[in-house]
């Protein structure tokens, strides 16, 4: 079955959590948005953040002992380009699953009765998750903004996400994200690592790789996922990557709700492992 809004009917009826990717601040206003997603019928709204730190956490291990190439594998759009184009770079996708599967995982663990949506700002997540037994569906920036002006919310527009805050992640759609965020300068030198953002430039290394790099943090799209192809927003990058750093700021002067914080042993029994890069 198709994984997306085609196959919902709004306001939902039942149990639902939204996951949404730190992105949604390019087109949506914060803590608007989980009102708007409340009254779309969303019984649970989270944020994807922790996840991403704990595939940060999954790197930091691999590339501290890792002495070959990898590359990171938390886009679907590059991932996609790899096995179709470049098979011979399949073994050096890093084997742990996206933000969006390990956060999917951990909502499955912490509410199993809810069906699982993805708030996405790209067609590749929706690939991605149509590949996913963890995402029930997948609904991007477009869809959403559309459901949004069919559905005006008769709610307040505050809110606040229902668990899993994690401050420092919040720029990982940000390209370079990754790399800033996983703490890596402590086993990789400059020269080790190489940031691309763009299809176009991250193919041309591949077609030319440098033998010094051994960590590739790459976007299929220009920017990172503030420039997925489901962004509503006409703005230059320069301004949607200044709104996820001012949310970041928002976000580090907030006032995070008891048991809200993403820790560590929400995950406990979670493997991270992802057969998605090679299948």
């Amino acid at each position: 079955m198709k994984k997306s809004a085609e196959n919902l009917t709004f306001p939902l009826k039942g149990k639902y959590v939204a996951m949404l990717a730190p992105s949604f601040v390019v087109d949506f206003s914060y803590p608007q948005i989980i009102s708007q997603l409340h009254n779309l019928g969303f019984d649970k709204v989270v944020e994807l953040t922790f996840g991403a730190k704990l595939v940060n956490r999954e790197y930091h291990k691999i590339l501290e002992k890792s002495k070959e190439l990898v590359i990171s594998s938390v886009c679907p759009g590059v991932v996609e380009t790899i096995k179709s184009k470049y098979p011979q770079y399949k073994k050096n996708l890093i084997p742990v699953d996206s933000p969006m599967i390990a956060m999917a995982k951990i909502c499955r663990k912490i509410y199993p009765e809810h069906k699982v949506v993805f708030i996405s700002p790209c067609n590749f997540k929706k690939v991605e998750s149509e590949k996913s037994d963890f995402v029930d569906y997948a609904i991007d920036y477009k869809e959403l903004k559309t459901l949004f002006q069919k559905h005006k919310s008769k709610k307040n527009n505050s809110g606040t996400f229902d668990k899993f805050y994690n401050d420092y992640t919040k720029i990982y759609p940000i390209a370079g994200g990754l790399y800033k965020t996983a703490h890596l300068k402590n086993i990789l030198e400059d020269d080790e690592a190489v940031i691309i953002d763009g299809i176009d430039r991250v193919t041309a290394f591949l077609d030319n790789p440098d033998p010094k790099i051994r960590f590739l943090d790459v976007n299929f799209c220009k920017g990172g996922c503030i420039g997925g192809l489901c962004v509503n927003s006409k703005l230059p990058l320069l301004l949607r990557r200044k709104k996820v750093l001012d949310y970041l700021k928002l976000a580090e002067k907030e006032e995070i709700p008891e048991g809200s914080k993403g820790i560590i042993k929400e995950a406990k029994g979670i493997s991270l492992n992802s057969s998605y890069p090679t299948s």
